[in-house]
């Protein structure tokens, strides 16, 4: 017998119709390419999110064609995410980061028909756009007096003209849920990148999920600011749930250092705020020694990377900032675990608190995962035991677009979605990234995790940032080296660094060796490149070997 209640599916456009009619008034405000203040309202973003669906119509894109952004964080990239996919199409966000060719290669394999871009990004497209033949037409997102004149691509039209031509008046369709609604490529450290490509159904219940107490905990009370860009996997999904809860909104558009960001923060009495652990090493950088303090933020999600526990000391102690340490993957779109204590934890000593806050947290409803071992049986949950992370659910991936699928299958057939992170589980569920199944060092036949390696380090007054490798050793296999970039003006020596380590870790698990770099290699999100610094260390050698 079947339930009988009403059957609507789960669409993108919902949510910015809930936004409009319900909080219409709530304020979204961007700092601009052009350096202003812009701000607006749901109902607004709502009615040109509509003259844009009739854009895309009078182009004649059918539906699923994609429509891509090269763009930073503002009104004009949300419109997109709505107007593009409430329409029916796909919403394809390009990292503006990647190589030019590794750019020209992800549009022709999306095949995109439209590409948005600010016009930060104008010698970018200018680069490549001759070697995009699916690209029908070229918008630059501003206003009509600031188009660019003699750019040397075709038919580039102004999006303020393009949409201002159009009505608000448009009915959204009605199709599947399971329709494709946006799609992001990974980052391409090995090889092309692979793309995800999400559906209304799962981009809706993630963005329901992500503004759970026990995640985000997002409301119409709060104002929020995504430092992490809406070029890497939507914004961490925070769009939708901004829009599913009307809270305000705050985006900090192509100004991301410590200053700017401080004074947003401050400007427009943001309570919450998410990013990757290399802008709030900034924003830290600029308040600690200017004496600033925070007049509103409450918390903060830490994500993209490992969080060092130094950062989390320094925002909940110093600032009073509770740091929502969090974890996922593009092909998860991308929330997977975020790390808040539960009851019985509340009562726990500050120090045993902070154990668990360092760890990467408990699954959100909607997330199975288990860890197991090198023949694929499932490993215990004491907290002690690594095992390969595999994970499950109505937003991860099952295949690549155009690729493969890369799950693996249980004894009852079901597909698991293979990481490629080590972890460990304890028994309240809370799971721990130890290292990336390519960077776990292993020494004399125990495991050294490189992430607790760099936290130590980081820990450190005078260390930017710290990147542990594995160096090929005769006896052991391999040894633990530490790579750090001291922070300007700061010095410490090679031997004051190891003598950091004792009572911190194991002796046999120090590293063997510090090396002093001018920076650690990062990639287009923020994460480190262990490869590029492999590769730069190729002619390094052990001391004594």
């Amino acid at each position: 017998m079947l339930g009988l209640m009403q059957s609507q599916p789960l669409l993108i456009s919902s949510l910015i119709e809930f936004a409009e009619r319900h909080h219409g008034s709530g304020e979204i405000v961007s700092r601009r390419v052009e350096g202003d203040i812009h701000r607006y309202t749901y109902r607004d973003l709502a009615a040109r999110a509509r003259r844009l669906a009739n854009a895309l119509d009078s182009e004649g894109l059918q539906p699923s064609d994609r429509v891509a952004s090269l763009a930073w964080n503002g009104y004009r990239h949300m419109e997109m995410y709505f107007g593009v996919s409430g329409s029916g199409r796909v919403m394809h966000t390009i990292n503006p980061r990647l190589h030019p060719d590794q750019i020209a290669w992800i549009i022709n394999h999306a095949e995109d028909q439209v590409l948005c871009f600010d016009l930060t990004f104008l010698p970018l497209v200018q680069a490549v756009h001759a070697k995009c033949p699916t690209v029908k037409k070229w918008v630059a997102l501003c206003d009509a007096d600031k188009l660019p004149e003699g750019s040397g691509i075709p038919g580039l039209s102004s999006y303020e003209d393009w949409i201002g031509a159009q009505s608000s008046t448009y009915v959204w369709p009605q199709f599947d849920e399971n329709t494709a609604s946006s799609m992001c490529y990974t980052s391409g450290t090995t090889g092309h990148p692979k793309a995800a490509l999400y559906s209304h159904r799962s981009t809706t219940l993630h963005a329901y999920a992500a503004a759970l107490p026990d995640v985000m905990c997002l409301s119409a009370r709060d104002s929020v600011l995504p430092v992490v860009p809406m070029f890497h996997v939507n914004a961490w999904g925070i769009p939708y749930s901004a829009a599913l809860t009307g809270c305000k909104v705050v985006f900090p558009g192509p100004a991301l250092d410590g200053k700017s960001v401080y004074e947003l923060i401050e400007a427009e009495g943001v309570t919450y705020a998410a990013g990757v652990p290399t802008v709030w090493q900034m924003l830290l950088g600029h308040v600690k020694p200017n004496g600033l303090r925070f007049s509103s933020l409450k918390r903060t999600v830490i994500g993209g990377s490992a969080c060092p526990p130094a950062m989390i000391t320094a925002f909940q102690e110093e600032f009073g900032v509770e740091v929502l340490h969090a974890w996922g993957m593009t092909e998860m779109s991308p929330l997977g675990t975020l790390c808040t204590l539960k009851n019985h934890q509340l009562q726990w000593p500050a120090p045993e608190q902070m154990k668990v806050l360092q760890k990467q947290g408990r699954a959100l409803y909607g997330v199975d995962m288990k860890i197991v071992d090198g023949d694929g049986n499932e490993l215990p949950w004491d907290g002690k035991t690594y095992g390969d992370l595999l994970v499950r659910g109505p937003w991860i991936l099952d295949t690549y677009y155009k690729g493969e699928s890369p799950l693996v299958q249980d004894a009852q057939g079901r597909g698991w979605f293979p990481t490629g992170d080590v972890a460990t589980i304890d028994a309240d569920g809370f799971m721990q990234i130890t290292d990336r199944s390519k960077d776990v060092i292993k020494s004399g036949g125990e495991w050294i995790s490189s992430i607790d390696i760099e936290n130590i380090a980081m820990a450190h007054p005078a260390i930017a940032m710290a990147a542990c490798i594995g160096m090929p050793h005769p006896k052991w296999d391999e040894r633990p080296i530490v790579a750090v970039a001291r922070k300007p003006g700061a010095e410490v020596t090679r031997e004051e660094l190891l003598a950091f380590y004792e009572g911190k870790t194991a002796k046999w698990q120090i590293p063997d060796d510090v090396v002093f770099v001018d920076a650690i290699p990062l990639g287009a999100t923020g994460k480190m490149l262990k490869t590029r610094l492999r590769e730069q260390l190729k002619d390094y050698r052990l001391p004594g070997l």
